[in-house]
């Protein structure tokens, strides 16, 4: 009786994702997602090391408490992954973004000086919108309306921002009077052992190794465990807690969201996540056979919905935007080509949820987790090869966009810069016409910011 049960159920489990129809099985489905799992989960030790308060971090006093963002890392993960999993029927997962949990941080708290709480609001404000876009016709109209090297722009631009807080953070870039920024001290251990993790993850990337950031992460504690310069957590488990202290701020500190200040918070958060979303959607989509014959996403707006969900859940949890991970390919090269995978990934994250004590380590010693953002710079700024720099009418924007993000320390700065800069090179080519009237609208609102920064 038992294995008919069993039966049945894997029945409807076949039919509901459609396993069978998209030739894969219910082992390599559940096998995909422990891969993409293993591939992302460094975010539950590098997110409480950007958002929190501990000593790893550069908020300090001015971040979340850290066993607060850990939980609300997972839970947030969880739950944007299941409604991807079970709604969407996509083999992604979605957990708090690298690059808008930085713009979070250091732009939002650190720069504009507003609390953490109000920020949370502005990332809820941001998610609503991108549901209410994700499920009309304006989210085609946006998408087309943003010219494709910008969107690449903003990417790369995102990577080499993150890619400069891994240096600093590791102690390889630091700050100098005369030149604004020096090589660091090679003779700090904390230095040596962030380089020794940033060469360790590069190899096991290389080797094709899924899962390479989070084994260089194990790898660089390993040997600071040895070398006395990583304490040993003293447990290994324990009970979830944390949530009392940010679950529902967003909500509680909703009116102080409404302010021309949090207008290009609310703007910035909300281009990043729908185009980093939907780029990654497409990248995982067409890795996995999942596009159209016309190249188009089926159930996009299923797709783009789920993540606009889990951004306006995470915040409301107690997180940073919560945006699809370009890691799930690598449980789409393991074969998973359904939402049961996605299923699988979050069942990962909800038992990582009670190992808080092992990811504390990780987070409280900055050289841990700092290869970590390097690598990831390097892969988000891959999208720089696909630029058109012989184009200078795309070539400058683009350039502005990029640099002036790490040189800034903001990205709301890169991305404002090269939207004003595009209608302008457009203009001067005799190209005004290509420029789309979204495009004049954003121009209006990024003059106004830098007015506002002046002011």
């Amino acid at each position: 009786m038992s294995t008919d049960v069993l039966t049945r159920t894997k029945g409807r489990v076949d039919r509901y994702f459609g396993i069978s129809e998209h030739g894969s099985t219910l082992e390599r489905e559940l096998m995909a997602g422990t891969v993409t799992f293993l591939a992302m989960s460094y975010v539950l030790a590098v997110n409480p090391r950007i958002l929190g308060d501990g000593p790893g971090g550069d908020l300090h006093d001015k971040g979340m408490p850290v066993q607060a963002v850990f939980t609300a890392t997972a839970v947030a993960a969880i739950f944007g992954t299941l409604v991807m999993g079970l709604w969407a029927k996509y083999p992604v997962a979605l957990a708090p973004g690298m690059g808008l949990n930085a713009f979070f941080a250091y732009t939002v708290v650190l720069h504009m000086g507003i609390p953490w709480q109000e920020a949370l609001s502005g990332t809820f404000l941001s998610g609503v919108i991108f549901f209410i876009l994700a499920v009309t016709k304006v989210r085609e109209k946006i998408i087309e309306a943003i010219p494709m090297q910008m969107k690449l722009a903003v990417g790369a631009g995102i990577g080499m921002f993150v890619a400069f807080l891994g240096l600093k953070s590791a102690g390889i870039v630091t700050s100098d009077p005369n030149t604004f920024v020096h090589l660091g001290n090679f003779h700090h251990g904390t230095t040596l052992l962030a380089l020794f993790g940033l060469v360790a993850t590069v190899v096991f990337l290389v080797l094709g190794w899924h899962g390479a950031v989070l084994y260089g992460i194990l790898a660089t504690t390993v040997l600071g465990m040895v070398t006395g310069l990583v304490k040993l957590p003293d447990s290994v488990a324990a009970l979830p807690h944390g949530l009392d202290q940010t679950f529902g701020q967003a909500i509680i500190h909703l009116p102080g969201a409404f302010t021309g200040q949090m207008v290009v918070v609310v703007l910035t958060m909300l281009f990043v996540d729908f185009f980093d979303a939907s780029g990654t959607l497409i990248g995982v989509a067409n890795q996995a056979g999942l596009l159209g014959k016309d190249g188009k996403l089926e159930r996009a707006g299923q797709a783009l919905a789920a993540d606009s969900v889990g951004t306006a859940a995470g915040a409301v949890i107690g997180t940073s935007s919560t945006t699809a991970y370009v890691e799930s390919t690598a449980g789409v090269s393991a074969g998973g080509r359904t939402g049961l995978t996605a299923v699988a990934t979050a069942g990962w994250f909800l038992i990582a949820l009670f190992f808080f004590p092992i990811f504390a380590v990780f987070a409280d010693v900055s050289a841990v987790t700092a290869p970590a953002l390097i690598v990831v710079g390097v892969l988000m700024a891959r999208a720089l090869g696909e630029i058109e720099w012989n184009k200078l009418e795309y070539a400058v924007p683009a350039f502005i966009t990029v640099i002036m993000m790490p040189l800034t320390y903001s990205i709301a700065n890169g991305i404002a810069m090269g939207l004003l800069f595009y209608p302008i090179v457009m203009v001067a080519k005799r190209r005004a016409r290509e420029v789309h009237p979204i495009m004049w609208v954003l121009m209006a609102v990024f003059l106004y910011y830098f007015w506002f920064l002046a002011k």
